[in-house]
């Protein structure tokens, strides 16, 4: 699968129907950058009118792991991904787009190239920011990624 916004629009349907029907979409990725957005709708509030905080996590899961899946796509390297650990900090509620962003791609491929070179697994650390659209950080991710080369 070619890693794309419509692909993983789709993919998320079939894979991740949650995160499908919460209205989390992929906005764009890059080799360095992978941006995901969600809008406050019904389905994806909590009781006090502000987005759930599930569906900022899958928004942000999503955006750090699009970007593993675009990077080994691009690179031919066939691995197993897997989130071992996440932290999240919010800091005011999260109404109206968010957007998330992860933008590490160049530290990613590195451990890419270290998994694939050393055919041991590599742990890292990649983070998304949830930003309303006044520019107010609303919340932070970070995932503690590890990827595995397959034989």
């Amino acid at each position: 699968m070619k890693v794309t916004p419509k692909s993983i629009k789709w993919y998320t349907l079939l894979k991740l129907p949650a995160a499908y029907f919460a209205g989390v979409r992929v906005h764009a990725v890059d080799d360095a950058t992978c941006l995901v957005r969600v809008r406050l709708k019904w389905i994806n509030q909590n009781p006090f009118k502000s987005m759930f905080w599930a569906v900022q996590g899958m928004a942000a899961e999503l955006a750090t792991g699009a970007l593993i899946m675009r990077l080994l796509q691009r690179t031919n390297i066939k691995a197993s991904m897997l989130v071992i650990e996440t932290k999240a900090t919010f800091s005011k509620k999260a109404v109206g787009l968010i957007s998330f962003e992860c933008n590490q791609g160049e530290e990613l491929k590195k451990a890419i190239v270290k998994a694939a070179t050393d055919n041991e697994p590599q742990q890292l650390w990649l983070h998304a920011k949830g930003i309303d659209s006044l520019g107010n950080e609303v919340s932070y991710f970070s995932f503690l990624w590890t990827v595995k080369v397959k034989n």
